[in-house]
């Protein structure tokens, strides 16, 4: 199996007993085509057999499905790690015992700031229906954490809603920005302002610190901020703990809605992210088929917009959240505004654009390139560019830096700028050579590398170096052809 299935988010009924004022599936009464029991244990077996790890039972309100109780059990009995997410207004005594009993691991309550706030937005007491629900978890000895989904409405409040969940002696609690979908789309004025994410990052990370809850940033908040990964590290407790590689959707998870579709995600749920239905292929099918989750499977840095485009960690993290930039900007390949690195440089080139001496330029400049801060460069560079257009240092560093974040045309393009300022230099001839040859130009690229060395008079060690690798990359490449 080429991608590995490893969790899934199974929405198993839109029936729910809130109108939560920022859901963003805006559930309400269950839908007539609904899983039957039956189908739900099919679609379990199937899970076990394609080697599913974890599961996270959402709704809708999962406890108002009558069989919540046995899919768990079927779950468990499978292996598969089972948590569930729900609004508590329906735990009690005989509920907690029954889940415990059927293997629940995680039970996560919904909860969205205080007393006051949380009622507003969900439903009169629900705020003390959660925190009792919080208590019989506790005395059963389940483990208990809260889900807050983050607006204008309560983002000054998750301080102090910190220690009502410290005081309630929770294990764990989850950070999530609320997005423009369902409910939530009718109330634009309670999104965040993509700046606010570094207030969001900064709070988990203090709270890391403190060590008395552990605190997770959802896959929406982040990404490439030092802070943000260390309060993952702290919580995970996993001081190796790597940085973002992307959306797991289509890779290692999927998700499933009330009726059987199945979908990388359950957040992106329009028609065209469907992938099939279980109730007409068997889950592995649709899985292993080369022909679905392409939006995800397929996506590059190339396909990206704007400035996670040209990023250089946008080989590796493909713009963060894929439903941010979808909600956002309507686009699955859109640039993702609500990036912590994304803000860093949104503000480093507000910065430099003020800036017009260009010795001081190119002093940062080369100030960030020490620091192999290539991004960084690059935008410096662009300023000192659009004031000395025909600064053959400033090209010739563009031309590296713009490679090294993978931004191979634009490296193309500062090599040739430069060459036509000075045709016969060495360093812009293999800087030429070797982003033509990261394009596919391999021919042109060598061309171009061979013409550095004989400038070079075979001298340039580096010149030479490359040159050999490129020769030897050509060659597996051509071996993998025939074999092909």
């Amino acid at each position: 199996m080429k991608f590995q299935p490893l969790t899934c988010v199974w929405e198993i009924t839109m029936g729910c007993n809130m109108r939560c004022k920022h859901c963003g599936s805006s559930c309400a009464e269950p839908l007539p085509d609904e899983l039957t029991t039956e189908e739900a244990f099919s679609f379990i077996d199937q899970c076990a057999d394609i080697g599913l790890k974890w599961i996270t039972l959402s709704g809708g309100e999962p406890l108002t499905r009558k069989d919540v109780v046995q899919l768990v059990e079927r779950l468990s009995s499978h292996g598969i790690t089972v948590n569930i997410i729900t609004n508590g207004w329906l735990m009690n005594e005989e509920m907690v015992h029954n889940l415990k009993a059927a293997g629940i691991k995680t039970v996560a309550i919904s909860i969205d700031g205080t007393r006051e706030i949380h009622n507003s937005i969900r439903r009169e007491a629900s705020y003390e229906h959660a925190e009792k629900s919080f208590q019989l978890l506790k005395q059963a000895g389940i483990t208990a954490g809260a889900v807050t989904t983050i607006s204008k409405q309560n983002i000054a409040n998750l301080p102090v809603l910190k220690e009502e969940l410290i005081r309630m002696g929770l294990d764990s609690w989850q950070l999530q920005i609320g997005l423009p979908m369902g409910n939530f789309s009718e109330r634009p004025e309670w999104l965040i302002e993509p700046a606010q994410v570094d207030d969001i990052i900064e709070f988990c990370y203090q709270t890391a610190i403190e060590n008395r809850i552990k605190i997770f940033p959802a896959d929406c908040i982040g990404y490439y901020n030092r802070k943000e990964l260390k309060a993952r590290q702290i919580s995970f407790r996993n001081p190796e703990l790597p940085l973002w590689d992307g959306c797991n959707a289509g890779i290692r998870s999927f998700g499933i809605l009330h009726n059987g579709d199945i979908l990388g995600c359950t957040s992106i749920r329009a028609k065209e992210f469907v992938e099939g239905n279980i109730r007409e292929r068997p889950l592995r099918t649709i899985w292993e088929d080369e022909t679905k989750f392409l939006w995800r499977r397929n996506l590059t840095k190339k396909d990206l917009s704007n400035e996670c485009g040209k990023c250089i960690y946008g080989n590796k993290c493909l713009g963060g959240c894929p439903n941010t930039r979808l909600t956002i900007h309507k686009s699955i390949y859109a640039e993702n505004d609500y990036c912590s690195y994304h803000l860093h440089l949104k503000s480093l080139r507000t910065t430099l654009s003020a800036l017009d001496n260009v010795d001081l330029l190119w002093e940062k400049a080369d100030n960030y390139f020490a620091l192999k801060a290539y991004q960084e460069t690059a935008y410096t560079l662009d300023r000192l560019l659009q004031l000395t257009p025909n600064h053959l240092d400033g090209l010739k560093l563009k031309g590296y830096v713009e490679y090294m974040c993978s931004n191979y045309e634009l490296s193309e393009q500062s090599n040739r700028m430069a060459l036509s300022i000075q045709p016969n230099d060495v360093y812009a001839w293999k800087g030429l050579g070797i982003s033509l040859h990261k394009q596919g130009k391999s021919m042109e690229g060598i061309t171009c590398l061979e013409k550095a060395a004989q400038l070079s008079n075979y001298s340039d060690e580096d010149v030479l170096s490359d040159l050999k690798i490129v020769q030897k990359e050509m060659q597996t490449s051509q071996i993998a052809a025939t074999l092909q």
